[in-house]
Formats: C-alpha cells, structure tokens, sequence
C-alpha cells in the first residue's frame, strides 16, 4: 500500500474525513498516473469498468437543500442493454423514435449498434468531464 493511500486511510479513521471523501480521494490517486522513466516500460490501461457521474451540492445547502449525486453505472449494463435494442421488433423501434424525435431527441434506434458502443467507451477512457457551476460541482468519468 502507497503512502498516500495509508494516510487517507488514517483520516477515515481518525473521523477527520467522511467514507465519501475518502472514496474520492483514492480515486484522484488511482487517476493520477506517474511518469514513467525513460526505458520503463508502460504497462496497458486496463478497460473501465464504470462510467461515473458525480454531483456535489453547493457549499452550505446541507443534505436538504442541496443535491448530491454519486452514480456508478457499470459499462456491462450498457453493453447488454444495446445488446437487447436488437431484440425489440421493428414496429416497436418506430413508435420509439417518433417518441424520442417528438421530445427533440433526433436519434435512430436501429442505429445503436455494440461496435459503436466499445468505440464511445475506448474514447470515454481517455475524457474526465469537469463542470464548474455556481449551484454545484459536475463530473463524469469512467473508471
């Protein structure tokens, strides 16, 4: 175990810090990738596993005022539910996509396809989205 996460760790334990805050700091740890020197080899990345979507409230708002999001949604779940838009009958993805284009969503059913899927993931690896508002803190990455 790395120094850095021993200390984190002691924070947890010492009460000084919440589970949450723990958790997120040994993600920013774990994201965090030193440099590799000169003539080292470079181990592969493995494939994420998660997309993450956090929301933090803003300071002050308390659990009733404000929202906080923490999702982890697992890639799998969006594989397999591509997997099953195959499945759906052709009258089906029609009414689904008047539906969506009525809602001002311009998007093709039958054109989800897995391929397309593993290409969004393999670049979602690569992308930490950072939103600064002033109501609230928004990140999505995958992990």
């Amino acid at each position: 175990m790395n120094e850095q996460r021993r200390q984190i760790l002691e924070m947890l334990a010492e009460g000084r810090i919440t589970a949450a805050e723990a958790e997120r700091l040994i993600t920013a740890l774990e994201r965090q990738q030193p440099e590799t020197p000169p003539g080292a080899e470079s181990r592969p990345r493995s494939r994420p596993k998660y997309l993450r979507v956090l929301v933090d409230a803003p300071d002050g708002a308390g659990e009733e005022g404000g929202s906080r999001v923490n999702m982890r949604i697992p890639l799998q779940l969006l594989r397999a539910g591509v997997r099953l838009t195959s499945l759906i009958p052709p009258q089906a993805v029609t009414k689904v996509n008047a539906e969506l284009s009525k809602s001002g969503v311009e998007f093709d059913l039958a054109d989800l396809k897995p391929q397309h899927l593993e290409e969004l993931i393999d670049h979602l690896d690569e992308v930490v989205i950072d939103i600064d508002d002033p109501e609230a803190k928004v990140r999505v990455f995958c992990e």
